[in-house]
């Protein structure tokens, strides 16, 4: 996975997506958790939607992606709003120099893209440390059963005028573990007036598991997990049909 070359049209590809039912959960669980701070991380950020988005709402925003180019677009999006966003070219397996942090965010599958139990263990580890006692982590991840019955051996396709994508799924070794593979085809700009494209490939690797087992993590890493709910509501506990599964979470 990269996302270098998919960043200069991921926006596209994702203008439906429900980035405004991220914020307003992640501010009612600062609600109901009693957040007393405003310092927070957007732990893999991509382009910045949701980052530039709780900046507009007066809190202290770090935004952190291993993508250089995403990082690249979610920075002039901050510039172009005069949003004091600091942004932060890491691999959330390797996080360092982050401390004293009130709240710690990570939505839109990221944490579906740490596969292994012993790299899981180092994010939440690492995130611990960024936080202060009492401080926040907030994340979703898919579901199993949503993994199973709605994404493993289904064909997704998208047209635009633009761009368009063909999107594979197909199963890994193990329960919920999934591979993409992804085919771009998008419009030449350089010749314009002609009717061509170019091609472009991406792989892409993700793992869910179970509620036991992050739930079992989280505590092992010093967390004490207040809330686990589904599809974008605190009060909506997690069923069969439940497809994306939030966790909150407090540093002891």
């Amino acid at each position: 996975m990269s996302y270098q070359e998919l960043a200069l049209f991921y926006d596209q590809f994702m203008k439906d997506a429900p980035y405004d039912e991220w914020v307003a959960f992640m501010e009612n669980a600062f609600k109901t958790y009693a957040l007393t701070g405003n310092h927070i991380i957007d732990l893999g950020c991509g382009t910045g939607e949701i980052s530039w988005r709780m900046a507009a709402k007066d809190y202290q925003v770090m935004a952190l992606d291993n993508a250089e180019n995403m990082l690249t677009i979610a920075a002039e999006k901050a510039h172009n709003k005069n949003l004091p966003i600091r942004f932060i070219h890491q691999d959330l397996r390797e996080l360092e120099g982050l401390t004293d942090l009130d709240a710690a965010f990570s939505f839109c599958d990221v944490i579906n893209y740490i596969t292994e139990p012993d790299e899981l263990k180092k994010v939440f580890t690492g995130v611990a440390d960024a936080l202060k006692p009492g401080g926040l982590f907030l994340f979703d991840v898919h579901s199993l059963t949503h993994v199973q019955n709605d994404l493993i051996d289904q064909t997704f396709a998208l047209d635009e005028e633009n761009c368009s994508y063909i999107w594979f799924c197909s199963s890994g070794e193990q329960p919920g573990e999934m591979y993409h593979d992804l085919t771009f085809f998008v419009r030449d700009d350089e010749n314009q007036g002609k009717d061509t494209y170019y091609r472009f490939d991406e792989s892409h690797h993700q793992h869910t598991y179970s509620v036991v087992f992050y739930t079992s993590l989280l505590e092992e890493c010093g967390f004490e997990v207040k809330k686990v709910c589904g599809d974008f509501s605190l009060e909506t506990e997690v069923t069969d049909t439940t497809e994306r599964i939030f966790f909150i979470a407090k540093k002891l």
